[in-house]
């Protein structure tokens, strides 16, 4: 049997059930809470995510995907304290988020002639051995391209997450912009490092409208993140409603999965405005409004069942080890 690494240890990849594949619990900036002069209160961020990740298992979610890694202000030892407090299968990444520059850690930091890049090294480490000291392994890679494009840095980092695939088998997830088809870009480079895109979700593609660019992705093998639900007025989110209905329609329901994006605590916004401009931009809203409209659109239950339980499932079940 296939088993996959959470916050609280290895599970059997059946025990997933309904997984979210882009939820974040805190999304930080390290350096600004540090030096704020009201501190940062970990106490209440931490009930508070509690009560947000209880309300969400209640509909019926086992698991969430959560791509916080360097660059995000990833807290691997306060999300363990969250899970400790609610019963949800959360699984974790390595990996580094920009749009340009790795950071100047690894900016700086060549690799050897011919050894691995450090950041390899490292995101080999916290996916074998674990992250620093809190006993969590990661199970997946996360890394990004946006409107910049492909540019050296960003290039870097992927080779590096392709280098890590290859060595421990742990899927990928890349934040895209499917605007400007960087997809293509992503399928470019992963080719040419030799990866399977069955490996890969391409993170964001539910952002585009353009179902002949997504189905061509989708026919190279690479899996969909229509993982945006909730971000946008009206208009945007019936576009990535209907979007995923389209795709539905042409056979592609078994490359797609679902997510809102969302987190507990996001401090790039203040929490009363993220309210009040984003208010469904929550854990629930998918169970609560997407999934109705979806049916209403024409997508079978079976159809969901595959984006929710079966494409997650496959997406770690393909390289574990």
């Amino acid at each position: 049997m296939a088993t996959v690494q959470t916050v609280r240890g290895p599970i059997d990849t059946s025990e997933m059930g309904p997984t979210l594949m882009h939820e974040h619990v805190f999304v930080l900036t390290p350096e600004v809470q540090s030096n704020l002069p009201e501190p940062w209160d970990p106490d209440a961020h931490v009930a508070d995510a509690v009560a947000k990740l209880r309300q969400l298992v209640a509909t019926g979610i086992r698991t969430i995907v959560d791509p916080t890694v360097i660059g995000l202000g990833r807290d691997i030892a306060t999300v363990k304290k969250i899970n400790e407090q609610v019963d949800l299968n959360i699984i974790v990444a390595t990996g580094i988020y920009t749009y340009e520059t790795p950071p100047n850690y690894f900016r700086y930091r060549f690799p050897p002639e011919g050894g691995n890049d450090p950041m390899t090294d490292l995101f080999v480490h916290d996916i074998t051995e674990g992250i620093v000291d809190t006993g969590v392994k990661a199970a997946f890679l996360k890394c990004a391209i946006d409107e910049p494009g492909m540019t050296a840095g960003v290039e870097r980092v992927l080779r590096a997450v392709a280098a890590t695939h290859r060595i421990t088998g742990a899927p990928i997830t890349v934040h895209t912009h499917p605007g400007t088809h960087r997809g293509t870009e992503v399928a470019r480079v992963f080719a040419d490092e030799g990866i399977n895109p069955g490996s890969v979700v391409l993170g964001h593609s539910g952002d585009s409208v353009d179902a002949d660019h997504l189905q061509e992705l989708a026919d190279l093998g690479f899996v969909l993140g229509m993982d945006r639900f909730g971000i946008g007025d009206e208009t945007v989110e019936a576009a990535r409603v209907n979007v995923v209905i389209e795709m539905c329609k042409r056979g592609y329901s078994s490359s797609m999965v679902l997510s809102h994006d969302t987190s507990c605590v996001l401090d790039w916004l203040d929490e009363s405005a993220r309210t009040f401009v984003l208010p469904k931009w929550t854990y629930t809203h998918i169970h609560e409004e997407v999934l109705p409209a979806l049916s209403a659109g024409g997508v079978t239950d079976d159809q969901i069942d595959d984006m929710l339980v079966k494409n997650p499932r496959r997406y770690f079940e393909a390289t574990a080890r």
